[in-house]
This record gives structure tokens, sequence and C-alpha cells, in this order.
């Protein structure tokens, strides 16, 4: 299992944290999602064999938020 915390832009209100926990937590692998909205990052736990760190991101990106790293 893999963890890795992006920064992430955009995200202010409960709708944003549905939205974000709700797209990569369907992704394949995704055992977990936390959206930090003070700090703007989400952290995600994942399967490596499934997913990727890049899966991860365009699919944040999609829901309309920018990933910093």
């Amino acid at each position: 299992m893999e963890n890795v915390t992006l920064k992430v832009q955009g995200m202010s209100c409960g709708h944003c944290v549905k939205a974000v926990e709700g797209s990569v937590g369907e992704l394949a692998g995704v055992s977990q999602v936390a959206v930090n909205l003070e700090a703007g990052e989400v952290t995600v736990a994942f399967d490596g064999s499934a997913t990727n760190v890049d899966a991860i991101k365009e699919t944040i990106d999609d829901q309309g938020y920018d990933v910093l790293s």
C-alpha cells in the first residue's frame, strides 16, 4: 500500500470535499481518501499495482481543481 499527499488549490467547501473524495475513491486500488480543506491537501492510500499518482492527479484535475504537487 502506498500513500501520497498532494497540494490542491481551489477546494473551499463541503461540495469540494465530496467531489474529490468521491471521484478519487472510485479509482481502482484506492482504499482511502482524506481532504484537508485548511491545508489544501488530499491524502490518498492506494495499491500501486492498480493505479498511480498520475491517475489520481488527473482525476482531481478533472473535478476542476489544480494539483500543485
